[in-house]
C-alpha cells in the first residue's frame, strides 16, 4: 500500500512539476523581445508534452527493454538467454500461438460482425435501426471481467443427466448431443477460440457504430452512378462502398489488434490461462506477479511491443497516402 501511495504522489508531484515548468517557461518567453518570442514560443508548448511522453512512455520502454536483458532479480546479465526461453520452452511458443489466433480471429471478425450489422442496420426505419444499434452495442459497456464471467455461464457444464445450467450445453443436449466441457477440452486451440468470441462480442458493436457512421458518408452520387451503370448491391457495396470506408476499416483493425495484445481479464477470468489458453497478456501478469520474473516479463512485453510496430508503420503509411489524394 505505501509503494502504491508512494507511486501516485510521485506521478502527481511530477506532472504537477511539469505544470509549474511551463508556466514558468511562458513567463520568462513573454518577457523576452517579440523576435525570440516568437522563435522560442512553439518549443514552449511542445516542451511539456514531450517531458511527459520522454518521463511516463518512453523512459519506461527503455527501461523494459534494458531490463529484458537480465535475470528474475534483475540483477545478473543474461544476454539473449530470455529470449531464447520465449521462443523455445513449449508453454511460451503456446502462449504466442494463442496470442497470434487471438490477433488473427478478433479484429477481422469483429469488423465483419459491425460491418454487416452497420449495413443491414441502414436499411431499417429510424426507431428500429436505433434499437437494433443499441442491442449490439450494449456490450461494450460491460467491464471485462463481467464479459468473462458472463461467457464462463455461457460455457459452464454439468454432468450428463443434471440440469445444464450452461446457455451453450442447454441447447446442445436439447439437439440430443452429450454436454461439453468447452473450456477443459483436450482441444486447446478451440478453447482459445471459444474464448475470442468473447472479445468479438464487446467489439462488434464498437465496430458497427464506426462503420455505420463512415456508410452513412459514402456521397450518394457515387451510389447512384453505379446504379445507373447496372451494377448490382452486391458489386455497389464492395466496389464502391468498401472502397470509401477502407481507411475506416483499417483504424478498426489497428485499435482492435492492440486492444488485444492489453487484454487479458477474460482468459484470467475464464481459465486463468489453464487447457492451453494462455497469451501473452496473461503470460506477462503470470510472469511478473506469480514467478517474480522480472526479466521475462519484461521480455514479454518487449514482443508485444515489437508486434505492434509493423501494424502501426502500415497505417502510417496509409494514412499519408490518403492525405495525398486528398
Amino acid at each position: 500500500m505505501q509503494t502504491l501511495l508512494f507511486g501516485f504522489g510521485a506521478i502527481v508531484a511530477g506532472v504537477g512539476g511539469i505544470v509549474v515548468l511551463y508556466w514558468v517557461l511562458n513567463k520568462v518567453v513573454e518577457q523576452l523581445p517579440a523576435k525570440w518570442e516568437e522563435r522560442l514560443k512553439p518549443y514552449v508548448f511542445i516542451g511539456p508534452p514531450l517531458l511527459l511522453l520522454g518521463v511516463f512512455l518512453l523512459w519506461p520502454a527503455v527501461r523494459t527493454v534494458y531490463l529484458s536483458f537480465f535475470d528474475a532479480r534483475a540483477a545478473n546479465f543474461v544476454a539473449l538467454d530470455n529470449y531464447v526461453r520465449m521462443f523455445t520452452t513449449p508453454r511460451y511458443v503456446e502462449s504466442l500461438v494463442n496470442s497470434l489466433i487471438w490477433i488473427l480471429i478478433v479484429p477481422a471478425l469483429s469488423v465483419a460482425l459491425g460491418l454487416f450489422v452497420a449495413v443491414l442496420s441502414d436499411r431499417l426505419k429510424a426507431t428500429a435501426e436505433k434499437l437494433v444499434k443499441s442491442i449490439i452495442f450494449m456490450p461494450m459497456a460491460i467491464a471485462l471481467v463481467a464479459a468473462g464471467t458472463t461467457f464462463l455461464f455461457i460455457y459452464a457444464w454439468a454432468p450428463p443427466g443434471a440440469d445444464q445450467y450452461g446457455m451453450l450445453n442447454a441447447i446442445w443436449t436439447g439437439l440430443g448431443g452429450e454436454p461439453q466441457r468447452w473450456l477443459s477440452i483436450d482441444a486447446a486451440r478451440i478453447n482459445t477460440i471459444l474464448l475470442t468470441l468473447v472479445l468479438v462480442w464487446m467489439q462488434a458493436g464498437f465496430a458497427m457504430v464506426l462503420l455505420s457512421a463512415a456508410i452513412k458518408n459514402v456521397p450518394e452520387d457515387t451510389l447512384e452512378a453505379a446504379r445507373v451503370d447496372g451494377a448490382t448491391e452486391v458489386q455497389i457495396f464492395f466496389r464502391v462502398v468498401v472502397p470509401q470506408i477502407a481507411t475506416t476499416i483499417m483504424v478498426l483493425l489497428t485499435t482492435i489488434t492492440i486492444f488485444v495484445l492489453k487484454t487479458f481479464d477474460v482468459v484470467w477470468v475464464t481459465t486463468g490461462g489453464r487447457f492451453g489458453t494462455e497469451f501473452l497478456p496473461v503470460t506477462f501478469f503470470r510472469e511478473l506477479v506469480v514467478v517474480r520474473d522480472q526479466g521475462m516479463a519484461a521480455t514479454v512485453i518487449v514482443v508485444i511491443l515489437v508486434a505492434t510496430i509493423p501494424i502501426m508503420v502500415y497505417n502510417v503509411k496509409q494514412y499519408r497516402k490518403q492525405e495525398a489524394m486528398a
